[in-house]
């Protein structure tokens, strides 16, 4: 039997049902070794530099300070002030989000083009140069080369933060899209945490080792380049975007070792007949169609409220809000490392449980807890409470943040509330509306603190109220729910009739070589 005949054997076997009982771990009954390997193997090298370059700075910061006053000194024969140097800081911090926002506004032409897989491989390049201008910063003396290398860092970042996670949401069955679309907000937060370890006075917290501590990011990117490309492309991608359907088989056989993958294939083909066009729409027309209304203010909601939560604010500047808050300086980075393992932890809690729990009471309850910490670190600053228990507010904000992967929800929510030819343009306008409110908390954080002190969480706190409200009243659980599925469930918030949905009813079903791939025929 040769492998299109094998092949169309495959297709028309029977569909297997399975038990959608949440027990502990029941959900992982459809993981295979591939689908495990290629969601750690594009976290790993992607997702995993997001998180340590959001908290790497925040280690070496006093030693970024001081080479720039002594450059500064050196070049120009003049001695900054303290604000010139908290605002040269401040833009080092804060233009990694401008590179991320510049990466956002890329995913949608290069998703297209190159394909998902294809556009992680391609943009390891950028981790290279970004990590070799950082690295030898110091030894030519030219502060210009952290910022640039941290902006073409943050390009990369921009560009990884979406691709993986609509990668891992392509590739993976319907019962397992949350547990593998949250794998890479696990490795964000190890990203951290093993920025906040490296970054020990014993390692390589040292002032003559900050510039190798920034340029420790081309290691994860070598492994993912070395393994990466042997794994096969989006299967969706492949079928709806390439048409090519021998490419499909051979992916999904890749991802699903066992098991019947016929219905998956119906799946895909259903979406294809729905879609108006397989072209790709552009950022401007997925603002326009009214059919998809509503899911565009939800990912703008969630995306938004996930940055201006306070998260990375407390990723950014770890060290000096605990030394605001009266902890010893020595003991500080220790506290700080504590919470970083905490986020581990409550990533892999949250990852384990999102398919059992669902996404809205994961986004609901921590949202509100997120926002009642916030709250709390204002009364404690206020009243003079004890200095541990205002640590372990900042530890519970952030391990609830990752409990209930906000870091990860809200990109697997643009994964699952929009179809293919929507996606891109739709990850597009969540990478850029993230990196911005990214940007904007890097920024201004240090000067909103002077000016309100600990009242500035208030603000925090009311952004999170509200996007938990939100969510309680506007967002569908899409747990288990195929892509059409999800979109049908928007479709009276958005007015849309459901044979609208299937706009493209002239397209029908013909065999192309024994597989059921879609022909356009005229109507008569």
């Amino acid at each position: 039997m040769d492998v299109r005949q094998h092949d169309l054997v495959l297709l028309k076997c029977p569909p297997t049902f399975f038990s959608h009982v949440f027990l502990s771990l029941s959900h992982l009954q459809h993981l295979t070794k591939s689908l495990l390997a290629v969601a750690f193997l594009a976290s790993f090298g992607s997702s995993m530099l997001y998180g340590y370059n959001l908290a790497v700075v925040n280690s070496p910061a006093q030693y970024i300070k001081e080479f720039y006053n002594e450059t500064m000194i050196e070049t120009y024969d003049w001695t900054p002030h303290e604000e010139v140097l908290t605002v040269l800081y401040s833009l080092t911090v804060s233009i990694f989000a401008i590179g991320g926002m510049t990466g956002a506004l890329l995913v949608g032409r290069l998703v297209t083009t190159f394909g998902r897989k294809g556009t992680l491989v391609k943009s390891t390049g950028l981790v290279f140069i970004g990590g070799a201008l950082m690295g030898f910063s110091r030894w030519c003396r030219n502060p210009a080369m952290v910022i640039i290398g941290r902006f073409i860092t943050g390009v990369h970042s921009g560009i990884s933060l979406s691709v993986v996670p609509m990668y891992l949401g392509e590739i993976a069955p319907k019962n397992l899209r949350g547990f593998l679309g949250l794998v890479p907000s696990i490795h964000i937060c190890l990203g951290v945490f093993i920025a906040q370890v490296l970054g020990l006075s014993e390692l390589l917290g040292k002032e003559e080792h900050w510039p190798l501590l920034l340029s420790l990011v081309v290691f994860p990117t070598i492994v993912q380049l070395m393994l990466l490309p042997w794994f096969p492309e989006s299967p969706r991608y492949l079928l709806i975007e390439k048409g090519n359907v021998h490419a499909t088989i051979a992916a999904l056989k890749w991802f699903r070792t066992k098991g019947n993958i016929q219905a998956e294939v119906e799946e895909m083909q259903e979406e294809q007949r729905s879609l108006s066009s397989i072209q790709t729409l552009s950022v401007r027309n997925l603002l326009m169609d009214r059919c998809v209304r509503w899911q565009v203010i939800t990912i703008a909601v969630v995306n938004i409220g996930m940055q201006l939560s306070g998260i990375d604010a407390i990723w950014f500047y770890t060290n000096d809000i605990f030394k605001n808050a009266g902890i010893p300086e020595p003991h500080i980075q220790y506290t700080t490392v504590g919470t970083g393992a905490i986020e581990v932890i409550s990533g892999m809690l949250g990852c384990f449980t999102i398919e059992r729990l669902g996404r809205r009471p994961l986004m609901i309850g921590g949202f509100l807890f997120m926002g009642l910490c916030c709250a709390g670190i204002t009364v404690s600053v206020l009243f003079q409470v004890q200095f541990a228990s205002k640590c372990d507010l900042l530890k519970i904000i952030k391990g609830c943040f990752c409990l209930v992967c906000t870091a990860g929800v809200p990109f697997l929510i643009t994964a699952e509330l929009f179809k293919q030819s929507h996606r891109p343009a739709a990850y597009t306008v969540a990478g850029c509306l993230n990196w911005l409110s990214n940007f904007t908390i890097g920024f201004v954080f240090p000067f909103l603190e002077i000016a309100t002190g600990p009242y500035c969480y208030l603000i925090f706190c009311a952004i999170c109220l509200g996007v938990a409200l939100y969510t309680i009243f506007i967002i569908p659980e899409t747990k288990n729910k195929t892509f059409m599925e999800i979109s049908q469930m928007f479709a009276d918030k958005n007015n849309i009739l459901e044979e609208e949905l299937m706009s493209n009813a002239h397209l029908k079903m013909a065999t192309m070589n024994g597989y059921g791939a879609l022909g356009q025929n005229d109507e008569g």
